[in-house]
């Protein structure tokens, strides 16, 4: 092999590549084991030693016994962030009123001039059909 350097700068990247991911890998498992609260103190324990003493092992039996309930997880995380950043933009931009509420705002401006009918009749037709 030191008969060619770039063949050994290939196989140094892709074991420092693998092991990257498996550092991921393992920090994911274990985030996992902490963030389930379906499983007792004493099973999160358990989970946790069997992936640190025997970590190859563990986190591949892990991820077999529980990864479906593990994406779930992450999908339902996923969820609650966009929901509260989705409240949080829509509190912060005043728009968390009624259809009620958007359609007089609406008619103020086009009565104001503000907007053209046109425009007010394209804005309610969006705000409807939403």
């Amino acid at each position: 092999m030191d008969d060619y350097p770039l063949l050994n700068l290939f196989w140094t990247m892709l074991w420092l590549f693998l092991w990257i991911i498996w550092l991921f890998l393992l920090f994911k498992v274990i985030t996992d084991i902490f963030r389930d609260h379906s499983l007792s103190g004493w099973a999160k324990a358990g989970w946790l030693i069997f992936v640190l003493v025997l970590p190859y092992l563990g986190v591949f039996v892990y991820l077999i016994a529980r990864g479906k309930s593990m994406s779930e997880r992450d999908v339902k995380q996923v969820e609650k962030q966009e929901e509260s950043a989705r409240q949080y933009i829509q509190k912060t931009a005043g728009t968390g009123g009624s259809t009620a509420d958007e359609l007089s705002k609406l008619s103020a401006l086009k009565e104001k001039g503000d907007i053209t009918p046109e425009e007010f009749e394209r804005a309610k037709s969006k705000l409807l059909a939403a």
